[in-house]
């Protein structure tokens, strides 16, 4: 017998006479058990990217405004900065950004392709937040409702989508809900409303040209690797048109009355907003983000009125109800809506079946909400009209 032999029967498990059976209990191999998997409710994923798309807006504005630091463009190359430093650090040492590895990136496409959107997007980025000196944040939510007319007509001219007079139409109910806003402010400043405007322009031209360039399967990327790639073109850019505009008037004094903390804070909300809308493209559908950015519009409205004590008139709300309505109406088309309120009353029915006490109190809630926004929305309507 072989030593390979010995061993094998050395290691043979004893069994009894005309059974299978062993006479020495086998040891099995330890089963894993896995814990219970986390599932996260989409809904959890619209609360976080509502709270922090709003914080941000608001920050900005109590920063610019109320802490009286009137040096938007050092602040949006600083958000840039901060962007530029963290996402270099997880593309380093973690695999959140291991998408840009799947890209066919060179220096030549580098410059040809991402350079030109970075330009516009940091356009965009100094219009938007040059804005908040002259405007309120209210007015500047319903300015942003001409976005879709603005995104439609950039697609058009740079040829990126096939436009029909049909979506022009509908796109018109939102630019006239807009013009009726605007003709209702109260503090309606001209160079607000125009950087405002080329805000929005900018942001469209962006947004088109980013389609454009994702059109090839090669060159698909998430939010989080769009930022990897544009926020260093947007800090250069912004740190050149702070260095000869802002810094010379800026002081440290400015600075410590802000404080280290807050700024760190800020831009740590600024990135995350860009996490926030990764994990909300990942998990909710287009219904969900139409109807999400809506919702956070009307909400910083309303912060606006409570916080700033912002006057709005019955003429802004009657324009911007309409071009809410219209944006919806554009975004989804009238099927996608009637069907939504159809899913929307059988889930309602049979929460009533099953959670009665979920939709009393559910409907409590929004009860309270709607009287909520209709005081504060007769309040500031009581101040216009007393108002000399």
């Amino acid at each position: 017998m072989s030593i390979t032999e010995k061993g094998a029967s050395s290691t043979r498990v004893p069994q009894r006479k005309g059974s299978d059976t062993p006479l020495l209990p086998i040891a099995k191999s330890p089963v894993k058990k896995h814990g219970p998997r986390i599932v996260i409710h989409p809904a959890i994923y619209v609360v976080t990217w509502l709270s922090i798309s709003s914080l941000v807006i608001i920050f900005n504005k109590w920063i610019v405004d109320t802490l009286n630091f009137r040096y938007p463009v050092i602040l949006t190359t600083y958000h840039q900065l901060f962007a530029t430093v963290v996402t270099q650090i997880l593309a380093r040492c973690t695999s959140y950004l291991d998408g840009r590895k799947d890209l066919k990136m060179t220096p030549f496409l580098y410059i040809r392709a991402v350079a030109p959107i970075g330009v516009v997007y940091s356009a965009s980025l100094m219009c938007g937040n040059l804005a908040y000196l002259h405007l309120s944040v209210a007015f500047i939510q319903m300015l942003k409702a001409t976005m879709p007319m603005a995104v439609l007509v950039a697609g058009w001219a740079l040829g990126v989508t096939n436009t029909s007079w049909k979506q022009f139409i509908n796109v018109s109910i939102i630019v006239v809900g807009v013009v009726i806003a605007s003709l209702g402010e109260i503090d309606f400043v001209l160079i607000g409303f125009v950087l405002q405007l080329g805000g929005v322009i900018f942001e469209a031209l962006r947004l088109t040209m980013v389609q454009r360039f994702l059109n090839s399967a090669d060159f698909r990327m998430d939010p989080l690797v769009s930022v990897y790639y544009f926020a260093p073109v947007c800090a250069v850019l912004n740190a050149v048109v702070a260095i000869f505009w802002e810094l010379p008037k800026v002081t440290m004094d400015d600075v410590y009355h802000v404080g280290f903390p807050i700024f760190f804070f800020n831009g740590f909300c600024a990135f995350m907003l860009n996490v926030s809308v990764v994990l909300l493209i990942g998990k909710t559908s287009a219904v969900v983000l139409t109807i999400s950015g809506v919702l956070k519009d009307i909400l910083l409205v309303v912060a606006s009125i409570m916080i700033w004590d912002t006057q709005v008139t019955p003429l802004q709300t009657f324009g911007y109800a309409g071009s809410l309505l219209g944006m919806i109406y554009y975004k989804l088309g009238y099927a996608q809506i009637k069907d939504q309120v159809a899913e929307l009353q059988r889930y309602w029915a049979g929460l009533g079946s099953e959670r009665i006490i979920l939709q009393r109190l559910s409907a409590i809630f929004m009860a309270i909400v709607f009287c909520i926004f209709l005081l504060v929305l007769l309040r500031r309507y009581e101040g216009y009209r007393l108002k000399p």
